[in-house]
């Protein structure tokens, strides 16, 4: 596999770019380049194409990271060419770089490791459409570990504002809440006083289904 498929790639339009995107993946992967090709016929997205080109550069780069065999099966199953046409028409929707990367990641580790429900993958992705970068920063934030302290006491706003001090506290607060509408977060309490080893803990503050969004979106791993 190519460390830097991008130097096979020439620069013109984003049509064309995307078609040897393709093809270099296609000769690499026949079967996961062959359903990303049947995929990209059926949809139409004009100047947006550029996008899912970048995911589809950002999910193999993750793949060729962990160097680990594509599981041919799947990639050719109808699920998962279902699940890629899903995948591709949201990012054509979305301008955030950080965004885009969190899609290409959902699906690099959706094809090193397929095993989850399809139905959990549908959930992952229409919270993907629905949540900002920012929220995916306090979703970061809250896995850090815990930094050792000499403070007696503290609280899970404290804690957020240290660890993502360009973030207005205000705006962290909004944030949080709409996590928790979320159901990826528990924070209605943020501002309650707590010992100072509690409110290091963040990743506490984490629903079942926050901590498996963040698996499904952060680089897959062997």
């Amino acid at each position: 596999m190519s460390e830097d498929t991008n130097e096979l790639l020439p620069v013109s339009t984003p049509s064309e770019d995307i078609l040897d995107t393709v093809a270099v993946i296609s000769s690499l992967a026949p079967g996961l380049g062959g359903t990303i090709a049947t995929v990209l016929s059926s949809i139409s997205l004009d100047r947006k194409i550029g996008r899912v080109r970048e995911v589809i550069l950002e999910m193999w780069r993750a793949i060729n990271e962990i160097q680990g065999e594509i599981p041919q099966q799947y990639v050719k199953s109808d699920e998962f060419a279902e699940l890629l046409e899903k995948t591709f028409h949201q990012v054509a929707e979305e301008r955030r770089k950080d965004k885009l990367l969190a899609y290409a990641m959902f699906l690099a580790g959706d094809i090193s490791s397929p095993g989850a429900p399809y139905d959990e993958k549908l959930r992952i992705l229409r919270t993907l459409e629905e949540i900002q970068p920012d929220h995916i920063r306090i979703l970061n934030a809250m896995l850090l570990p815990p930094e050792n302290t000499t403070n007696f006491n503290g609280s899970v706003s404290q804690t957020l504002q240290r660890r993502l001090p360009d973030i207005p506290s205000e705006r962290i607060h909004d944030l949080a809440q709409q996590l928790t509408d979320m159901r990826l977060a528990s924070l209605k309490h943020i501002n309650t006083w707590m010992t100072a080893s509690g409110a290091e803990q963040l990743d506490n503050y984490l629903t079942p289904y926050g901590k498996t969004f963040m698996r499904h979106i952060t680089h897959p791993r062997k």
